[in-house]
């Protein structure tokens, strides 16, 4: 497993390797001692969640007050612009975001630690998204940041979807949580990025 440091620290992309011929592919998606010799983390996922999703579709950023999750996070089917933003209070990267592409092909995972928001844009016609937590949902803690938060300033590929910006802007599918989301810095005047450990 080749693991990649990224700009905040705690947040890793993990590539396993690939073993593929003529009758397609065969790679370990989970491996307990590999992942801790890695990461140099002992985790417990409790949790399974799989997402389908429809070109343009953007999830996030979400992120739990109570039962703090970690995720380990991947696609199976298409392709999708991931992205997670440092919401620790003590991070020296607090409010930064760091993004990859994790699509079927290159089977990549991103390990998204405690402390994070996460969220996807799908950029291909459709598009399944597997994660493991380490904690369960718990809906009344749920929160979610405004994914377009100018002091984020998260670089999202809307070329992708379409040739123009204003074609991308309105192919975009946002539930209603995300589409009405809070800015960083209302959601830290209002003591929600307060998170149980």
């Amino acid at each position: 497993m080749k693991l990649t440091k990224t700009t905040i620290d705690g947040l890793f992309v993990l590539e396993p390797t690939v073993y593929g011929d003529s009758r397609g592919y065969f790679y370990e998606s989970w491996n307990e001692r590999l992942f801790e010799e890695a990461v140099g983390l002992s985790v417990k996922f409790v949790q399974d969640n799989h997402s389908r999703s429809q070109k343009g579709v953007l999830r996030g950023l979400h992120y739990q007050r109570q039962q703090v999750q970690g995720k380990l996070v991947r696609v199976t089917a298409g392709r999708v612009w991931d992205v997670a933003v440092d919401l620790r209070k003590d991070s020296p990267s607090f409010g930064a975001w760091w993004g990859t592409e994790l699509s079927e092909t290159n089977h990549r995972q991103l390990w998204v630690p405690q402390g994070m928001a996460h969220g996807f844009l799908v950029l291909s016609d459709m598009a399944d998204f597997l994660y493991k937590t380490t904690d369960y949902w718990h809906a009344p803690s749920e929160r979610s940041v405004l994914w377009n938060d100018p002091d984020i300033g998260i670089e999202w590929p809307l070329d992708q979807l379409a040739a123009t910006p204003e074609d991308a802007a309105s192919m975009l599918k946002l539930a209603a949580k995300d589409r009405d989301a809070l800015r960083l810095s209302e959601l830290q005047q209002r003591g929600e990025l307060e998170m149980a450990r």
